[in-house]
C-alpha cells in the first residue's frame, strides 16, 4: 500500500518533489508515495490546487493529517535560517517525514543521509559523507568525501564541496557556488551564487565573490 505524503510549502521545489516522486514509483515499479496534498501558510492558496493537488491548509493542520508522511520544500535565502522553526510550527515528529532519493542519485555506500531529507536529480554522494536531517540538495551538486552537511541546510543545483569540508546547521549554498576543501561553513550563514569560498565562513555570514568575501551577517 502507497505511503500518502503531503508537501510543506508550494514553492518551486515543492513542485519538482513531485517529479522525484513519480520517479521512484516508476524506478521502483509499483506507486511507493501518494502525494494526498500540500499545506502552506498563504489563505489564499487554502482549497486551491496545485498540479492537480489540493492545498489543504497551513502548517498547523499538518499533525491532524492521520496516516500521513511528509517532505519538506520551504528553504530559500530569505528564510534558510527559520527552517528548524517552519518545521517544528507543524508539531509532526521527526519520524513521519520521508527521505526522498531521486533514482538518478548516485550514493557511496560509505555515506550517512539523515530523516527528512531530499536529494534531487544527478546529485553525487561520495564516500563517508554524512548528511543531517531536513537537507536538501538540488540537481547536479557533488558532495566530496568526508563532507559533513548539518540539519536543515540548503544545497543549491550544481553547487560542489570539496573534501572534509563541514558544512554548519541551517546553511544556504547558492547555485553553482564552489567550496574548497577541508573548512568549515558556520552555522546560518550563506554562500551567494556562484562563489568561490577558499577560506573558513563564519557563522552567521553572507559571502559572495570569487574569492568569496564577507558582505553582512544573515540574521540581526
Amino acid at each position: 500500500m502507497p505511503k500518502k505524503l503531503v508537501i510543506l510549502g508550494t514553492n518551486g521545489n515543492c513542485v519538482d518533489m513531485l517529479d522525484a516522486i513519480d520517479a521512484i514509483n516508476a524506478y521502483e515499479g509499483h506507486v511507493v508515495y501518494e502525494c494526498v496534498g500540500f499545506v502552506d501558510d498563504n489563505p489564499s492558496l487554502h482549497g486551491t490546487k496545485l498540479c492537480g493537488i489540493e492545498i489543504l491548509g497551513p502548517l498547523a493542520i499538518a499533525g491532524d493529517l492521520k496516516g500521513c508522511h511528509f517532505v519538506n520544500g520551504i528553504g530559500s535565502p530569505s528564510n534558510f535560517t527559520l527552517k528548524n522553526a517552519i518545521i517544528s510550527k507543524t508539531g509532526v515528529p521527526l519520524e513521519r517525514f520521508e527521505t526522498i532519493i531521486h533514482p538518478s542519485v548516485k550514493i557511496s555506500k560509505t555515506a550517512q543521509i539523515g530523516q527528512g531529507t531530499v536529494v534531487f536529480e544527478n546529485v553525487a554522494v561520495t564516500s563517508n559523507v554524512k548528511i543531517g536531517n531536513h537537507v536538501i540538495i538540488l540537481p547536479n551538486s557533488v558532495i566530496s568525501h568526508d563532507v559533513e552537511i548539518g540539519d536543515y541546510t540548503c544545497i543549491t543545483g550544481g553547487v560542489c564541496i570539496s573534501g572534509g569540508t563541514a558544512v554548519g546547521t541551517s546553511c544556504y549554498l547558492g547555485t553553482n557556488c564552489s567550496i574548497i576543501g577541508g573548512i568549515k561553513i558556520g552555522d546560518y550563514s550563506l554562500v551567494g551564487m556562484g562563489s568561490v569560498v577558499l577560506g573558513t565562513v563564519a557563522e552567521n555570514s553572507v559571502v559572495v565573490g570569487n574569492p568569496a568575501r564577507f558582505i553582512r551577517h544573515a540574521r540581526k
